[in-house]
């Protein structure tokens, strides 16, 4: 937890930014749990991923124990909490 500026984690690398709706969404979290499985390829080269969704910190938490329970790996990258971000939902 904690503040992050995106350029400093990438340093001279090149970065992998997942954006997703909200945490426990089905594709996000077989997409995110199928990344960390390759993290050693992406390191190989030079590649950091990060994710960003719009839940809160404590929601993430819970999120990746799922990623890597049902997904059977390690999520080995943050995830940023953008709650200020909401899209409106519709009232129709």
């Amino acid at each position: 937890m904690g503040t992050l500026n995106f350029y400093d984690y990438l340093g001279d690398g090149w970065g992998i930014l997942f954006s997703h709706p909200a945490d426990f969404t089905p594709v996000c979290t077989t997409e995110l749990g199928t990344a960390a499985k390759f993290k050693e390829e992406f390191d190989k080269r030079n590649v950091k991923m990060i994710a960003l969704s719009v839940d809160g910190t404590e929601s993430h938490h819970e999120w990746i124990k799922d990623i890597n329970e049902t997904q059977q790996t390690t999520v080995n990258f943050p995830i940023v909490a953008d709650e200020t971000e909401r899209c409106p939902t519709s009232t129709t």
